[in-house]
């Protein structure tokens, strides 16, 4: 027994070695393959040197990753006495412009802050208006000219934000929007930075500091609780960008992740680029921290200054079998809490005091206790598993997603379901309802669909998926049915809300008893009229909600009845659309929608919709017709969004077949 204890031990430090082994490029690469949009990153670990680097050099867009550089030419200023931090700055109406921050919605025009103050916004709330107040006071092209005297060329702010007829480098505006750098030079300026080289120590310190308040969290996102990272990130639809340092216990990492021309575009937080970020963040820490329990060990000794997962078995140990139980955090972090606990365990065994874990204490310590009991393998490998009967020739097929329901296109019958009463999120196969009241609307009075529908800011800035539409547009009702339908555009259907609320009579039950709330109201209205028993709406999109929920029997229900009018059955199935829309000033500008169902693709398949949230999963209500029999498949919760198309198809294929019988 002995012995087996030893082995097992040796195994796990084997086991750590072999995961310090696995290179940066062996966890980052796969991350970055499977990514749709550019992608570069740099990361250097500035205690031991080791780097990662993939398209570094590659100049990207940097949205207000540049507020960064920003911030070190203001300090670098205020060292040579050309400007005072400790200076008021005056906020003016015209200095005001949308966009993140807070000084443009909570402060009035005349309130005055210190510059440093502004700088302080415009790092921990990437203020916009706080950025422009900032560069007003150090000049526009300062930036540039600092970064190019440090060896970085091509790290540099074009415009002041929000003010695109300000741009000093219009070529670089025009391709990268505000700034411009790589993943490789901000790496460089955060090693300056951090051996406090760029200006004074003391000023270092407190940049620092600001870059420690950075409000978005999706560098520290997936780290330990409580790691300190000092960062900056950016955003703009097609572009996500963050670079900051990791205060590890290993040493400091430097990290920069940029991205451009992503395909999820979505003010969401599971939006994919900052997922990416956030994971290839994790995956640095856990290279370099997970590594450390072997740097800590030699010769199968675990001792002070080691972490990860073995440290963790061991304080677990530690705190269920010495007697008393020294009660130890179970961080993973062998401190000297760690170390004093040991050397009294060696004591009441009556090995020598050492602090250190070798093979007689781990034999004394016995089989490691783990965060979820393990059996003796005895007990494992006697045990005797149930199995469950052979699968049946004609069952469903396997399928992804959590549930299912084929039933008759024209009647509504449920002929095969699975889990099909469960409530779950939905996302945007919401929109059915909100195109169904609108073609019911529209089937009463024919000129609904001549109505034009003027885009709100509230509209405007609805996060998700989106029809391109820009506040103050003006857009028909017959048209703007497929912005909502074939992009699925959240923001039209706050517009559609918004625009059909007034007149419609059901009462809100809740929420501010505003336009879009009314139309709400006549969602859940018409859920319960079509005997939708297990859904109930919160918004008009599928953005997610707590109680905004449905199932697969539910949505057979409402697509049933959508596809009675023949003018949903009509925008459902078109693959792409155009039109022209109308803006503020007289302009024109031409518009594309393209249907986000794939299985318009192919013969045989009309419709209905797609939707896709971090809640939900991938969901699909489809109708597909062959030999004159017509069918509704939904499926929700998918794996992927290609498995949602995989799960249909062999729903359909099934009930195909056996009507074929």
């Amino acid at each position: 027994m002995k012995l087996n204890v030893i082995a097992i031990a040796a195994v796990l430090l084997l086991t750590g070695t072999v995961a310090r082994a696995q290179s940066l490029a062996d966890r980052l690469e796969p991350l970055i393959r499977q990514h749709e949009g550019k992608v570069a990153v740099a990361v250097k670990h500035l205690a031991l040197g080791e780097t990662f680097a993939h398209e570094a050099d590659t100049p990207m867009p940097t949205a207000s990753l540049i507020k960064l550089p920003i911030m070190v030419e203001a300090y670098r200023q205020a060292n040579e006495g050309k400007i005072n931090l400790d200076d008021k700055v005056t906020l003016a109406a015209d200095d005001k412009v949308p966009g993140s921050g807070i000084l443009t919605t909570h402060f009035s025009p005349g309130a005055t802050i210190a510059l440093r103050d502004a700088v302080r916004l415009m790092i921990a709330y990437s203020d916009n208006t706080a950025t422009n107040l900032v560069l007003a006071k150090i000049g526009l092209p300062a930036t540039a000219e600092t970064m190019e005297r440090l060896g970085l060329s091509n790290t540099k702010v074009h415009s002041f934000v929000y003010r695109p007829g300000s741009t000093i480098f219009p070529e670089r505006s025009k391709e990268f929007g505000l700034g411009s750098t790589t993943a490789g030079e901000m790496i460089k300026l955060l090693e300056e930075l951090h051996a406090k080289k760029l200006v004074t120590p003391t000023a270092c310190d407190e940049m620092l500091t600001h870059l420690r308040t950075c409000e978005d969290k999706r560098i520290p996102k997936l780290l330990p609780a409580g790691t300190k990272v000092a960062h900056k990130t950016g955003s703009v639809a097609a572009v996500r960008a963050a670079a900051g340092i990791i205060e590890a216990k290993s040493g400091p990492i430097a990290l920069c992740v940029l991205t451009r021309d992503n395909k999820d575009q979505r003010w969401t937080d599971d939006n994919a680029a900052e997922v990416l970020t956030s994971k290839i963040a994790l995956a640095v820490f856990d290279h370099f921290e997970k590594g450390k329990a072997v740097d800590a060990q030699s010769d199968s000794v675990l001792r002070e200054g080691a972490t990860g997962e073995l440290v963790q078995s061991v304080q677990r140990t530690l705190n269920a079998r010495a007697s008393p139980s020294p009660d130890l955090s179970v961080d993973g972090d062998f401190g000297p809490a760690t170390k004093a606990a040991v050397q009294a365990f060696q004591r009441s065994k009556g090995l020598t005091p050492s602090g250190e874990v070798g093979p007689e204490t781990f034999a004394a310590l016995g089989a490691l206790v783990e965060a979820e009991a393990v059996p003796a393998p005895e007990t494992v490998n006697s045990a005797t598993l149930p199995r469950e009967p052979r699968e049946a020739l004609d069952a469903p097929p396997l399928v992804t997603c959590k549930a299912w329901v084929i039933g008759d296109a024209k009647s509504g019958e449920v002929l095969a379901a699975g889990r099909e009463s469960d409530r779950l999120d939905i996302a945007s196969t919401t929109k059915m309802m909100t195109a169904y009241i609108v073609c019911r609307l529209a089937h009463d009075d024919p000129k609904v669909l001549e109505e034009i529908v003027t885009f709100t800011a509230a509209a405007d800035k609805t996060s998700g998926s989106t029809a391109d539409l820009r506040e103050g547009e003006k857009v028909s009702v017959g048209e703007l049915l497929y912005g909502l339908m074939l992009p699925s555009g959240n923001d039209a259907a706050t517009a559609f809300a918004e625009h059909f609320g007034p007149r419609l009579k059901t009462e809100p039950s809740g929420g501010d008893g505003n336009a879009a709330d009314y139309f709400i109201a006549e969602m859940n209205r018409q859920a319960e009229k079509l005997g939708m028993a297990q859904t109930h709406y919160d918004n008009p999109h599928g953005l997610t909600a707590k109680d905004h929920k449905s199932s697969a029997r539910d949505q057979l229900k409402l697509a049933t009845a959508a596809l009675s009018l023949p003018l949903f059955r009509q925008v459902i199935s078109t693959r792409q659309h155009g039109t022209k829309v109308a803006g503020t000033g007289g302009y024109e500008r031409n518009v594309l929608w393209k249907n986000t169902n794939k299985l318009l693709g192919m013969e045989g398949y009309i419709g209905v919709k797609t939707g896709t949230t971090g809640a939900a999963g991938a969901c699909l209500v489809a109708c597909g017709e062959r030999d004159g029999s017509e069918l509704i498949v939904v499926v929700l919760g998918s794996a992927s969004s290609d498995a949602r198309y995989v799960d249909a198809r062999n729903l359909f294929r099934w009930a195909w077949s056996r009507a074929s019988k």
